[in-house]
């Protein structure tokens, strides 16, 4: 089976699975992933338990992605990376992420290739269709809990307020 082909699979599957407008809810499980980084780290959401993880989706493309990464990686940079764990997911591929990240580094990780992690935290239309702003924010407790989720400009100081409640605690 090609890859266009499995795309197109996943897409149908996740789309008839939508139909219900099911949105990812402050305070419900956050959906279980796997995902490599540009450095062949592998993450698993499951095995991140124990430590506060802030995923962010984006696009080298997107406008305000490129606004609001150089905020977040300063917020990566002041929490301790084995208690707060940084993921950024991209549906692009390897050579578009290094390439931008070549300009732009991170102090997080970059996994790309994510479209089946986005189709699992988009919400959906009435019709089924992915709606999802770039970049989009999930701050994800110890326990696997979404306890923030948010999308566009300026959303970088109540990120950094909803890690803080979370080391707190």
């Amino acid at each position: 089976m090609n890859r266009l082909t499995l795309i197109l699979l996943v897409t149908l599957i996740f789309t008839i699975s939508g139909l219900a407008q099911s949105s990812i809810k402050v305070g419900s499980a956050a959906p279980a992933f796997s995902g490599t980084s540009l450095d062949g780290t592998s993450y698993d959401l499951s095995e991140l338990r124990g430590s506060v993880v802030v995923l962010t989706f984006w696009s080298t493309r997107c406008a305000i992605c490129q606004h609001e990464l150089p905020k977040l990686n300063r917020i990566a940079g002041a929490h301790d990376p084995k208690k707060v764990v940084f993921l950024a997911l991209s549906m692009e591929n390897e050579g578009l992420i290094s390439n931008y990240l070549q300009r732009n580094p991170f102090r997080f990780q970059a996994l790309p290739n994510s479209f089946g992690v986005v189709l699992q935290y988009a919400d959906r239309d009435r019709s089924g269709n992915i709606d999802m702003g770039f970049p989009s924010f999930f701050v994800i407790d110890r326990q696997g809990l979404v306890q923030y989720r948010s999308s566009g400009y300026d959303k970088t100081e109540p990120i950094n307020d909803a890690i803080g409640k979370l080391l707190s605690k």
